[in-house]
Formats: structure tokens, C-alpha cells, sequence
């Protein structure tokens, strides 16, 4: 049940991303379903970490299942893509227009990092520890 739970919210994160997406152009409203998206995602990083030492098992690299890293890959990349996101983001909203391009791959590549964490969360099955 758990783990249906997690999935859930997951997916309800990508539809927000997605939706952040639609509003690019209502500045407000994308900056406000974005960093909700983002901060819920983190908070089930948490949420999962808390629940499954998820940390612990993603460090036994050379022992855990291939999907499991690609998985635990996937994920941390899309971390890194948040914070991109949310430099080049402030630097848009502080007047430099030129950042428009680089934000706006890195969205479209932060969604399909997500989208991948998503799918490959089905098939990352973690050994127990």
C-alpha cells in the first residue's frame, strides 16, 4: 500500500510539472506550480529515504539490480536539473532574457528526467537489506 501511495504521488507530481509546463507564459502561476512540484518531490526523496533507507540501499551500487541504478541515476540527475532550473529561473526573473533558451532545455529535459524516474521507479526493485 505504501508503495501504491508513493507511485501516486509521483505521478501527481509529473502532471503538475506538466501543467507548470502549460502556464510558462502566466509567470506567476508557473512559478508557483513549479516550486510546489519540486518541493513535493523532494519531500517524497524524504518521504522514501525515511520509509526505506533508500540512501543506504542506492550506496551498494556493485550489489543492487541494474534497473535500481539507472533508477537511483535518473533521480539524482533530476535533482540537479531542479537546482538548474531555479538558477537560471532567478536569473530570467532578474532581467537576463538571454537565459530564456538554456531554462527552457533544461525544463523539457527536467520533465523527461521525471518522467524517467517515474517509469523506472516500477522496475526498480530494491534487495532488502
Amino acid at each position: 500500500m505504501e508503495t501504491i501511495i508513493m507511485q501516486i504521488q509521483s505521478l501527481c507530481i509529473v502532471l503538475l510539472i506538466i501543467l507548470g509546463i502549460r502556464f510558462k507564459r502566466e509567470t506567476k502561476k508557473h512559478i508557483k506550480i513549479m516550486l510546489f512540484a519540486i518541493t513535493w518531490d523532494i519531500l517524497l526523496i524524504l518521504q522514501i529515504e525515511l520509509s526505506r533507507s533508500a540512501i543506504l540501499k542506492a550506496s551498494k551500487a556493485a550489489s543492487n539490480p541494474m534497473m535500481l541504478n539507472i533508477h537511483v541515476s535518473i533521480a539524482i540527475l533530476t535533482v540537479v536539473f531542479y537546482l538548474l532550473m531555479g538558477i537560471t529561473g532567478r536569473k530570467i526573473l532578474k532581467g537576463q532574457l538571454e537565459m530564456k533558451t538554456k531554462h527552457k532545455f533544461l525544463g523539457y529535459s527536467t520533465l523527461a528526467l521525471r518522467i524517467l524516474t517515474f517509469v523506472t521507479s516500477f522496475w526498480a526493485v530494491t534487495p532488502k537489506v
